[in-house]
């Protein structure tokens, strides 16, 4: 909830500044409790913000660490760290899914090249990373980070399904459009089919509406965006995508797992982070199997065509 670039910090919850004293801080909570309580008016999904707000800030332990933070993300993928600033890697030795391209790679980039422009070429940038400079910067800059960090949660997830799935991460996906921007988030194939995967971070809850997601952050329209640049894709490679998955942090999503049905004739799914192994192994509704010759044509295909963003 509040581990995101986009999300508010404990002390915007509250309604206080980070600098505030203790009891200036438990005025604050008592005070949102009141105006968010659900019996009263409120709003519920604000309510447990302001109680989670609480505990991260509440008791002075909790608050000292909060403030110290542990940044916004390692400067590189790694697909053995459980959290964003891995510390070593693990001693893991499953088998993996095989994995091209760099998740998140090219939105690191940008983000980092923009925060460097916004702090100034005459300024030091020590850490970019660091939560007080993130949550301060502009707001088109913590997506670009966030949107990294949801590419690269999603592609440790994948990682971990085996060596019977294969990912291309960032693949270019412009086509006669030449917009630099145009990509696909990850091409995900597995015994269950061949998805085109969105990772996204809207920053808050979302919903939906004629087969489309909707919702205060979300820019333009996603899922039809990235339907497009499939089928630049699978013309340029001579595959068929079986389906479409969109990958939303798990506190924005009201069901773990919602099917769209087919939205241009293409099968779609919303599904949690945490939910997307099982959708990825089971499948997404109308999605056709892929398997034996047919599965190592559709991966020799992608391999020899796919670009890199």
């Amino acid at each position: 909830m509040f581990d995101s670039p986009l999300s508010a910090s404990a002390y915007e919850v509250l309604g206080v500044e980070a600098s505030a004293d203790d009891e200036t801080l438990r005025r604050a909570y008592r005070l949102r409790l009141r105006q968010t309580h659900p019996d009263t008016g409120g709003d519920a999904a604000v309510f447990i913000q302001v109680q989670r707000a609480w505990e991260l800030v509440g008791e002075p332990a909790a608050r000292a660490a909060y403030d110290r933070g542990h940044g916004f993300g390692a400067p590189a993928f790694s697909p053995d760290a459980p959290v964003w600033r891995p510390a070593r890697a693990t001693a893991d030795t499953r088998p993996r899914a095989r994995s091209h391209g760099q998740p998140g790679g090219w939105r690191r980039e940008r983000y980092l090249t923009l925060m460097r422009e916004w702090v100034g070429r005459g300024a030091t940038l020590e850490d970019p990373y660091d939560p007080a400079l993130v949550r301060s910067a502009p707001h088109h800059v913590r997506r670009l980070l966030a949107d990294a960090l949801a590419e690269e949660a999603t592609a440790r997830i994948v990682g971990d399904l085996g060596m019977g799935y294969t990912v291309w991460h960032d693949v270019e996906a412009s086509g006669r459009s030449g917009d630099p921007d145009a990509k696909i988030d990850h091409i995900v194939l597995g015994p269950s089919g061949l998805y085109g995967v969105l990772s996204e971070d809207f920053g808050g809850p979302v919903r939906f509406r004629r087969g489309e997601v909707i919702g205060d952050g979300v820019r333009e329209a996603p899922i039809a965006g990235l339907l497009a640049r499939m089928r630049v894709v699978a013309r340029a490679a001579g595959v068929r995508f079986g389906g479409a998955i969109v990958v939303l942090p798990d506190d924005d999503v009201d069901q773990p797992i919602t099917e769209l049905g087919k939205v241009r004739g293409t099968p779609v799914a919303v599904v949690s982070r945490s939910a997307l192994s099982t959708v990825l192994r089971r499948g997404v509704t109308g999605v056709r199997a892929v398997g034996g010759n047919e599965s190592f044509d559709v991966r020799t295909r992608l391999q020899q065509t796919v670009r890199f963003a």
